[in-house]
């Protein structure tokens, strides 16, 4: 169910979470993590591209690892679009950075890759920040003449 609060005349904060929205959250961080790692680790087999080996850079896709990347940044790709149908970009993105932990770990645990302290402590820095995103409201309504979305249901504004 769908919670509408009025903040000012012109605008409405909406709530849209549910289970299923944030199982859609949860495709995107995994997605676009498993997508990239997978990915660089094609390239990484494949060797380092220069204008002498543009035939295998244009041949990367059907790298297995490539392809495995390329269908899992589709995935992430997809989520992404329909939860901008449901959601601020303010809240989504915020909302996914836990995808930054997961991919420094698999960095290094797949790729082999050293991760050093200070971007550990930005990507820590940038995890406590996600907690201040995700406890707001997850979608701004701007009324129309014809009024807001039948599906949305209104709530008083709450008085502190």
């Amino acid at each position: 169910m769908q919670e509408v609060e009025q903040s000012t005349p012109a605008h409405r904060h909406v709530h849209t979470m549910n289970f299923v929205r944030y199982l859609l959250l949860a495709f995107i961080v995994i997605g676009s993590t498993l997508g990239d790692v997978y990915v660089a680790k094609g390239m990484k087999q494949i060797g380092e591209i220069s204008v002498h080996r543009l035939r295998d850079l244009i041949l990367a896709p059907l790298h297995p690892y490539v392809a495995l990347g390329i269908a899992l940044l589709a995935l992430f790709y997809f989520s992404y679009l329909a939860s901008l149908s449901w959601a601020d970009l303010s809240y989504i993105m915020p909302s996914t950075t836990f995808g930054y932990v997961l991919t420094a770990l698999l960095a290094h645990f797949m790729l082999g890759e050293r991760v050093p302290l200070t971007r550990w402590i930005g990507i820590a820095m940038i995890s406590l920040g996600v907690g201040l995103i995700t406890g707001g409201h997850s979608l701004t309504v701007v009324p129309t003449p014809e009024g807001i979305s039948p599906h949305l249901e209104m709530k008083p504004e709450a008085h502190s």
